[in-house]
């Protein structure tokens, strides 16, 4: 079983990559713990934050810090960035590193991959680093990131993420992807959806040792011909893929050279869907084996769903990409430690963490650091891991919902014009008659 270590215990582990001074109002673990529950209160702002750690202060006898919030914002500006993203990428190795073995797939760790968007807000820095959808006018629109996150199947932790901006070069998952791919070890098996499916990825992870399952690509995915190749059974067959003539602009002429001319893999059709993959044999990867371990694909998809609803990544506030970027990894390092929790509960009451719920988890953290966050005996915490065991979530394979929201909008038009313009407008005009 785990170590135990809880939310406070980990973040102790601060003090070696901290800087040596120490500021007097906010320390940097005082501040990043406070930024921790910023991204898990449900307000989510700087002033809320400020008063819960003055409260807390009042509450223990200690002599209030001001509710002024320009301190706390000025620490937060101090934090390294690597020191975030470092701890982040501890606690999700601490989870996967200490999943149990029938956690995993036939005894292998398997690795999701996806990518994901977040907006930011509308600032003339942030519009620099992360622009806005091209297709929307000057002042419509808000900075969009993408996200493409690495993580664990068994235990749900995140691995690794890489961000960029949505539209130029190296801006696509396939890029980010390629910037983690030194998370993979050999024998792991990459899942991941159409988008990875690519000649180049597919031979590295050949390379690495590495095993991957995707659905196959639009173009190819077309021209299947399952009357071609070597046949394995119905709908079935191994094929040789031939390098592309043209060298990809991300690529050196030197990684090009030296990429094998040919790469033997493996198609089938299961469950409506055209899949490829390195899993050559039949006898010991029959088609059905591995139909049920890409349905397992979706777990990422409620990952990702996680860490930006439940969380509250979707929508950033900061207005400087540094900041929102330190902000963003602040989410991800809130939810390895959710995720850390889920894991110890999960060995206790001898469940798969995916059976767990990852909201509930969240809700009991917090009211635990409300009412009993000082304590941390061997009893407190088993009572707590029991209470995050208790409601079991349902394995769902298969699911199928509409993506459509029930739920009327406020019938509010959409804003067709810059804010200011807006205003100058309302000023000259007044409101229309139908917004009175």
């Amino acid at each position: 079983m785990f170590n135990l270590l809880t939310g406070p215990e980990l973040l102790d582990r601060v003090e070696a990559v901290l800087p040596a001074h120490r500021e007097r109002d906010f320390p940097p673990t005082e501040t990043l713990s406070m930024f921790l529950a910023q991204s898990l209160s449900a307000d989510g702002s700087c002033q809320q934050a400020v008063n819960d750690a003055a409260v807390k202060r009042l509450v223990s006898g200690l002599t209030p810090c001001s509710t002024n919030t320009g301190g706390y914002c000025q620490a937060r500006q101090r934090l390294p960035l690597t020191m975030v993203s470092t701890l982040a990428l501890q606690a999700g190795a601490i989870v996967a590193e200490g999943a149990a073995s029938w956690w995993h797939w036939q005894g292998r760790q398997v690795r999701l991959v996806d990518g994901a968007t977040v907006t930011l807000p509308d600032t003339e820095e942030n519009q620099a680093a992360y622009p806005q959808s091209s297709s929307q006018k000057t002042g419509l629109g808000f900075p969009i990131c993408r996200v493409v996150a690495l993580l664990c199947l068994g235990s749900g932790a995140l691995l690794n993420a890489a961000t960029g901006p949505c539209e130029g070069k190296g801006s696509d998952e396939q890029s980010l992807l390629r910037s983690m791919l030194d998370t993979l070890k050999g024998d792991d098996i990459l899942l991941g959806d159409a988008f990875y499916a690519t000649y180049f990825l597919l031979c590295e992870l050949v390379r690495r040792g590495v095993d991957g399952l995707f659905e196959q690509y639009g173009s190819r995915k077309r021209s299947t011909d399952f009357s071609k190749g070597e046949k394995l059974g119905v709908r079935d067959h191994l094929i040789v893929l031939t390098k592309p003539k043209k060298k990809p602009d991300w690529m050196s002429q030197d990684e090009y050279d030296q990429a094998p001319a040919t790469l033997k893999v493996r198609e089938f059709k299961a469950g409506g869907k055209i899949m490829v993959t390195t899993f050559l044999c039949p006898k010991e990867t029959p088609k059905a084996v591995l139909k049920a371990l890409y349905r397992c694909r979706w777990n990422v998809e409620l990952d990702l769903r996680n860490i930006k609803t439940t969380l509250g990544m979707e929508r950033l506030r900061c207005k400087t990409p540094e900041m929102a970027t330190k902000e963003l990894w602040v989410y991800l390092l809130a939810y390895n430690l959710i995720r850390l929790l889920m894991a110890q509960a999960a060995l206790l009451a001898d469940q798969i963490p995916r059976q767990l719920s990852f909201k509930h988890t969240v809700q009991i953290w917090i009211s635990w650091q409300q009412h009993g966050g000082a304590t941390h005996d061997a009893v407190s915490i088993n009572a707590l891991l029991i209470l995050i065991a208790e409601p079991r979530v349902g394995l769902r394979p298969g699911r199928l919902e509409p993506r459509a929201v029930k739920r009327r909008p406020k019938p509010f038009p959409l804003l067709t014009k810059p804010r200011q313009v807006a205003r100058e407008e309302i000023q000259k005009n007044g409101h229309p008659n139908k917004q009175r």
